[in-house]
């Protein structure tokens, strides 16, 4: 074939160059070299970015023709381009792909047209704060459209390399006072709360919203109830705090592909905001429901039910999402995230609560009997702790700090002997002087609704509190 061509390339002037074009063709013919390469070319399958729907329940839809075959990840729009949907694929086969859908699978039919969409994720810009969208980047809040920023920004990638990311910053007060004075955070650090329902988390997250160590406050709502998300904006984080806030909602009665993206467009904010220079405050309401919307989804997928009903997949994506969170590298600011955990039953070993305990730099738990007795909000400083304390506090503030948990402990042990009238002042101290100083400190936890207060202010009042009891 090519020494053909360079024949007819490097053919003499001064043949017809009709003549020569025939002779070409009738030596092609004669040895069927034609015939072989257009058998190839017919044999190439086309590129087609549609296909259709095979089948669909109420979980995932199965989709067939489109190549090149899509991979894990690609987002696929059923229907047409202004009333259609977005699906994401979640299993692939040799022949089929199974997707799950970011809206209602009840008016999907077989034989619709798919079309795979070209990767994309949400233009993030500062214009943002103080709205409310959901997790496709989409206005909620009625306020007009969102103004973005240069560039689209991946709701999924991979945390910063480990070995290049910026330690965690100085100590700084998230505006509560329990945790401030025994479990002081730093910049860039991750903490869990841990909590059943009905405790004031939502309360607490909207206190630690108005802190003034941060810069920017993000905040994801993952499942929550439909009537919560207006109460919690306007009564809770308040205009003040919706200024410098971006919410990002799922409502519980959104699929699950939409309640698990919440979370990874949650991150991807916050980091458009640290990768600026900024101090972000995440908050994320909850990685229970992050998680159970990733059980659906992989249970719906085909993978087998392990620990509790959880497929493997799930302990896979929680430190991908969670490690995402934290110091930027060079030039960057940081992600200092809050996220609550909804233990189920108080069960606080169920294997949500303790995979996702073992990722953050430590947890604050609330307790239901703390807030039954009146005391808001429940943190239980003794079952709570942050892994950085070592490296936050001064001596004197650390030294504070052991005393006053040393307090409720004593307090907590011969409380029973106490209320039984059994334990008479004067057998022992160190337990008298517990309990004279306990009732200042129980009343240094308790904080009113949208009260912030700060670091400094927290010990301040910690070391009042013992002060005023001798001890």
């Amino acid at each position: 074939m090519k020494r053909l061509f360079t024949e007819k390339k490097h053919h003499r002037r001064d043949v017809n160059p009709k003549i020569a074009d025939d002779r070409l063709l009738g030596r092609l013919v004669k040895i069927g070299e034609w015939r072989a390469v257009a058998d190839r070319f017919r044999q190439l399958p086309p590129l087609l970015r549609q296909g259709r729907i095979q089948g669909a329940n109420l979980m995932t839809v199965d989709v067939v023709g489109v190549r090149p075959p899509p991979a894990i990840g690609d987002r696929l729009r059923i229907g047409p381009a202004s009333e259609g949907t977005m699906a994401e694929i979640v299993s692939v086969g040799q022949a089929m792909a199974s997707c799950v859908i970011f809206g209602d699978t009840a008016r999907i039919a077989a034989g619709e047209v798919v079309e795979l969409q070209p990767a994309s994720g949400i233009r993030v810009g500062d214009g943002w704060r103080g709205r409310v969208v959901d997790p496709l980047g989409r206005p909620m809040d009625g306020g007009g459209p969102l103004r973005g920023g240069q560039a689209e920004r991946m709701t999924r990638t991979a945390a910063p390399p480990a070995a290049t990311r910026q330690r965690l910053g100085p100590p700084l007060g998230v505006g509560v006072r329990a945790i401030d004075a025994f479990c002081t955070m730093r910049e860039g650090q991750r903490l869990g709360l841990f909590a059943a329902s009905g405790i004031g988390k939502s309360t607490l997250l909207s206190t630690m919203a108005r802190a003034a160590a941060f810069d920017t406050v993000v905040l994801g709502l993952i499942g929550e109830r439909g009537r919560e998300l207006r109460e919690f904006i306007e009564d809770d984080l308040g205009p003040e705090g919706l200024a410098r806030s971006v919410v990002v909602c799922a409502t519980s009665d959104a699929p699950a592909a939409m309640r698990r993206e919440a979370a990874y467009a949650s991150l991807a904010v916050a980091e458009h905001f640290r990768d600026s220079g900024q101090r972000v405050l995440l908050l994320l309401d909850s990685v229970t429901r992050f998680a159970l919307a990733c059980r659906e989804i992989g249970l719906a997928a085909g993978e087998p039910p392990a620990t509790r009903g959880y497929p493997p997949s799930v302990f896979r994506e929680l430190p991908a999402l969670l490690e995402r969170a934290g110091p930027g590298g060079p030039g960057c600011g940081s992600i200092t995230a809050l996220i609550t955990v909804l233990v189920e039953g108080d069960d606080h070993d169920e294997p949500i609560a303790d995979a996702v305990r073992g990722i953050l730099d430590g947890h604050v738990v609330l307790d239901r009997r703390i807030a039954e007795g009146g005391r808001y909000p429940a943190v239980d400083v003794l079952r709570s702790l942050s892994r950085t304390v070592p490296g936050c506090l001064n001596a004197e503030q650390a030294a504070l700090m052991r005393r006053a948990r040393k307090v409720l402990a004593l307090r907590d042990e011969v409380a029973d002997l106490v209320r039984l009238g059994a334990y008479r002042p004067g057998t022992d101290a160190e337990t008298d002087a517990a309990l004279r100083a306990a009732p200042g400190i129980e009343q240094m936890l308790q904080q009113a609704r949208g009260e912030v207060s700060t670091l400094e202010e927290a010990f301040s009042r910690l070391a009042q509190a013992l002060s005023d009891a001798g001890v």
